[in-house]
């Protein structure tokens, strides 16, 4: 076995630990129930889940894309299968960003190491994970892989366009994670010749989302009050500023891991950033020209936008555009768009602790040099111990867990008869006993087969916290009903599922023309059985999204091909 290919093992091996570490209690049999991250059995492929349903697409088309797969592989496998591919192509892609062919041979699995460990071992990963974004960790995934396919273009490379749209397609899966990936591709190849045709490629793979927003009953434009609701939080004596930084922040404290808290923290985050700095002029030097500044720049915009939502003058200027502009309440978590500065960091962290490295071994301090690599490794697992899934640490906000029978039985009454559904106390999150009462989505809408609506309105950090205003119609019409002491059944609601295991009440007058026709464990199903049959969306709507779907799937699997045909073709020639 080669030098070469013993390092690709070690390093691929690597990275399987990491993912393993990170994810170990989620790999139990079972369900996955953490905030926004939901998996069910069989979620349902319908115009809803595709995007027609009455609120904002932004779960498209991610759930139409799992729904699918689940045709074929039950649910919680699916589940698993996209968690492990996220965090270990995360690793693996950042470590392949490091020019190993400009590293002494003696150095080239370390600085690998390191920028596989800085990205995958992060804030932001951990923070997104716990909080069940796993459709935007797919961008994050994909966007090392995206960046070196651009280096690609800018180098000249034949055919590198389809590379950045086959790399750059698991981004696309969720709204926020394909304008993360778009806007780093703008920057990278807004200026190269050939970068056109790779940006045009991948805008053709924004339609499922574009097209659905469009045609949904729902307004584009989102509650301003959101924009302070969802801002970067402060984690410890660092500040916002500080948490961005050192690649954290998220708005949500149940998602934030404990020891982001601590004193060292920030310290050992501003140990990462020096090496990240000291790496900086190497980088440029290695990658191709311009390379550097043009992530510099997609960087420095995701962490300006993600400070512009927590910092009080310049977030009146982000509530006008929520309130404003369609489309501009993907700012409201800002954040997440920090996923470009977290790429940089990384790769430059490596490209620092190489040069260290270098020159302590170039004074004949080899034990000292392999002491820095080491310690670079080692630093954000310092930093963030409990991203590792160990007891007492990360495992119990990722725990698999089975539903309880009664779940199955009511899915099966439902799908008898296709009508609106309620789930009561209604509200959109619950924290059932049998999942450790682990706050989560109520599941029924991915469990069940029929309509299902969702009170989309939030509440954000507890009792007397801030009120966001949800946008769905329907919703917002069944809650004015409960609030005013309406029957559902006046509502036309066929179903009415109370979740007896749940706090809150259920208003006496909701279920008055209703019959109970199940009860068992913790759900009472009740029916309305003169409910109208849900309509379906006009046929010149699903024609429409339908048609937006195919050609984002064309543009995938013709990308692929033809990235393949490319491949072939030049291990041709290099064996020729």
């Amino acid at each position: 076995m080669s030098a070469l290919r013993r390092s690709d093992w070690i390093m691929a091996g690597w990275c399987a630990l990491l993912t393993g570490a990170i994810l170990a209690p989620a790999l139990r049999p079972g369900y996955i129930l953490a905030y926004d991250m939901v998996a069910t059995p069989r979620p349902p492929l319908d115009w809803r889940s595709m995007g027609l349903g009455d609120a904002l697409p932004r779960a498209v088309p991610q759930d139409a894309v799992v729904a699918v797969v689940a045709l074929a592989i039950r649910g919680d496998l699916v589940q698993k299968a996209a968690l492990v591919a996220v965090v270990f192509a995360a690793a693996l892609g950042a470590a392949r960003l490091v020019p190993a062919d400009r590293l002494v041979p003696a150095a080239r699995l370390g600085p690998p190491l390191v920028a596989a460990t800085v990205y995958a071992w992060s804030a932001y990963l951990g923070e997104r994970l716990f909080i069940g974004h796993w459709g935007l960790l797919a961008a994050y995934a994909a966007l090392p892989w995206l960046v070196r396919a651009a280096f690609a273009v800018r180098a000249g490379e034949r055919g590198a366009a389809w590379r950045v749209v086959a790399c750059g397609a698991p981004a696309f899966l969720t709204p926020s994670g394909g304008v993360i990936a778009l806007g780093t591709a703008v920057a990278l190849l807004a200026t190269v010749r050939r970068g056109w045709a790779a940006l045009g490629g991948l805008a053709l793979l924004t339609a499922p989302w574009i097209v659905a927003g469009l045609l949904g009953p729902a307004p584009g434009r989102s509650d301003p009050a959101g924009v302070a609701a969802f801002a970067p939080r402060a984690e410890n004596w660092s500040g916002t500023i500080g948490a961005l930084l050192t690649l954290g922040g998220v708005w949500n404290r149940g998602a934030m891991p404990a020891s982001r808290a601590g004193w060292l923290t920030p310290i050992l985050g501003i140990a990462v950033l020096a090496l990240a700095a000291a790496g900086a002029t190497s980088m440029r030097r290695a990658w191709p020209a311009g390379s550097l500044t043009a992530l510099a720049t997609a960087a420095a915009v995701g962490v300006g936008l993600a400070a512009a939502g927590a910092l009080p003058g310049s977030r009146r200027i982000v509530a006008l555009a929520v309130e404003s502009v369609p489309g501009a309440g993907l700012l409201r978590d800002g954040q997440k768009l920090i996923a470009p500065f977290a790429l940089l960091v990384a790769v430059a962290a490596a490209a620092g602790a190489h040069r260290i490295a270098s020159w302590l071994d170039g004074r004949g301090e080899r034990l000292a040099a392999t002491a820095v690599l080491v310690t670079a490794v080692l630093l954000p697992i310092a930093a963030l111990p409990d991203l590792a899934g160990l007891p007492g640490l990360g495992a119990r906000r990722l725990t698999a867990v089975h539903y309880p029978p009664e779940w199955d039985r009511v899915a099966a009454l439902t799908a008898r008869s296709p009508g609106e559904l309620v789930t009561l106390p209604f509200g959109a999150f619950r924290a059932y006993p049998w999942n450790g009462g682990r706050t989560a989505l109520d599941p029924a809408d991915r469990y069940f087969a029929v309509p299902v609506v969702v009170d989309d309105e939030l509440v954000v950090g507890g009792q007397g916290a801030a009120k966001v205003r949800g946008e769905s119609p329907r919703a917002a019409t069944i809650r004015a009903a409960l609030a005013g002491g309406r029957p559902l059944a006046a509502e036309g609601v066929r179903w009415a599922l109370v979740e007896r295991d749940q706090p809150g009440e259920v208003p006496p007058q909701a279920l008055a023309g209703m019959r109970q026709v199940y009860q068992d464990g913790s759900l009472a199903l009740y029916e309305n059985p003169a409910a109208p049959d849900p309509p379906l969306p006009a046929l010149w709507r699903r024609l429409t999204l339908l048609a937006a779907y195919l050609l984002a799937l064309a543009t995938v699997v013709t990308s692929v091909i033809v990235n393949r045909v490319h491949v072939r073709v030049r291990k041709s020639r290099t064996d020729w």
